[in-house]
């Protein structure tokens, strides 16, 4: 008899793990920093009370009460639980002003932001593509207005056009405009160099494909980082606006405008001045945290 053949058992190798997506890979290197997850969510609180701001407000933002002068917190002697924060010197609900405000100050910041990066990758990628004379004349121009302090450049165009919301965000947007210029010029003159971009000049791309077929989406993570920054800057040169009588006009409920109303009652009625500028403080804090997290998570070098 023919001996049975000898059959091995070669175990099978096991498969390697699959590489972590690219949304997973952003997950992780934002979700290290504490501080930008914390950013996060106290931006989509905000953003969620002013989408929902007619539903959460108790009263209407405008709505006065001839018996509430300046009534204080519900936890302080006098207060009321009708008006958890206190009314503001014409009886108006503190609490319903800020939630209305919320929905004021974030629609400036995105709006000014909106307004600006839009100029900005327009005039960034002339410049960068261009070069020679349109370059140095659009990079001058955004130099001379880098020299000059923002707010007083703010201040300046706002006193041309003449006070207003919709002046005020025009006034913010031209004194960010700078930032995204910079560095979409920046951006656009690392990645003509590159192989990609001589590709598909060689096969015939044009002008307009190359700049926003082929450049424009890998200057996006520097322009995303400095747009949430931007935010920030925008609510605060929009709430010093309106603090100067420049910006929303009253009634608006927006917290610079707010914080107006409410200088003359500083040592009567803390509350009137603290919570607006609380909200200031908390909003521009977490766009600033969220742009730092955005910063480690997508400059490659910044990763841990």
């Amino acid at each position: 008899m023919s001996p049975e053949p000898v059959t091995s058992h070669v175990s099978p190798t096991p498969h390697a793990p699959a590489p972590p997506g690219p949304l997973r890979e952003f997950w992780t290197a934002f979700s290290a920093n504490r501080g930008a997850v914390a950013g996060l969510l106290v931006v989509g609180l905000l953003l969620l009370t002013a989408l929902f701001a007619p539903w959460l407000a108790p009263h209407p933002p405008n709505a006065t009460n001839s018996q509430v002068f300046l009534q204080p917190p519900m936890w302080q002697a006098g207060g009321s639980a009708t008006y958890w924060l206190g009314t503001d010197a014409i009886g108006r609900d503190i609490l319903s002003r800020l939630i209305h405000g919320a929905r004021l100050s974030l629609s400036i910041g995105l709006a000014v932001v909106l307004i600006s990066i839009a100029v900005g990758i327009a005039l960034g990628l002339i410049a960068g593509f261009a070069r020679g004379v349109v370059e140095i004349a659009i990079m001058r121009l955004m130099d001379i207005i880098l020299t000059l302090p923002s707010l007083l450049l703010a201040i300046v165009i706002v006193a041309i056009l003449g006070p207003g919301l919709m002046n005020a965000m025009l006034a913010v947007a031209i004194v960010v405009l700078p930032h995204y210029v910079r560095i979409t010029r920046a951006a656009v003159i690392t990645e003509v160099s590159r192989d990609y971009v001589t590709a598909a000049r060689v096969s015939g791309a044009g002008t307009l494909r190359l700049m926003f077929s082929e450049v424009l989406p890998n200057c996006a993570a520097p322009l995303i980082v400095q747009a949430s920054l931007g935010v920030s800057t925008a609510i605060l040169d929009a709430a010093a606006l309106g603090f100067l009588g420049l910006g929303a006009q009253p009634p608006s409920p927006e917290w610079g405008t707010m914080l107006a109303d409410a200088r003359e009652f500083v040592m009567r009625a803390w509350w009137v001045v603290t919570f607006p500028g609380l909200m200031i403080l908390m909003a521009v804090l977490a766009f600033n945290l969220l742009g730092d997290g955005l910063r480690d998570a997508l400059d490659p070098k910044l990763k841990r």
